[in-house]
């Protein structure tokens, strides 16, 4: 994918679903505290996950780190597909699989900034001490 305006659009709508779900869970709404106390991880896995969701947005958004945030979006939102398959069930808290189809769609917009800075991948393996 060659075009700039389209691969904007996917880090904006990737980043956007990620701020408005840190909403909920930093404010501890009912489902955010409902999906972690079933997952076992209330309140440090709600509050973590999204400290980890606000890094990978910031990631995104700075050009020179797009490839991290989008391999730190990708694996936060490949857990939280999991937990709703093996765990939550798709439809939590009668949304009608709304959180389910959001996670998805996030996951979705990650592989694509993934493949399309693939090229920097071995750059991200070399560390430098």
């Amino acid at each position: 994918m060659k075009s700039p305006i389209m691969l904007r659009i996917i880090k904006l709508v990737a980043v956007i679903i990620l701020l408005q779900t840190l909403f909920f869970k930093f404010s501890a709404a009912e489902e955010s505290v409902y999906i972690f106390s079933k997952l076992g991880m209330e309140p440090f896995g709600r509050i973590g996950s999204g400290i980890v969701e606000l890094i990978a947005c910031v990631l995104i958004l700075i050009p020179r780190t797009t490839l991290l945030g989008a391999l730190i979006g990708f694996g936060t939102m490949l857990g939280a597909i999991l937990s709703h398959l093996l765990i939550l069930g798709i439809s939590v808290k009668n949304d009608g699989g709304e959180l389910f189809t959001l996670a998805i769609i996030t996951l979705l917009c990650c592989a694509v900034l993934i493949f399309q800075e693939r090229r920097k991948i071995t750059g991200l393996l070399r560390f430098k001490i």
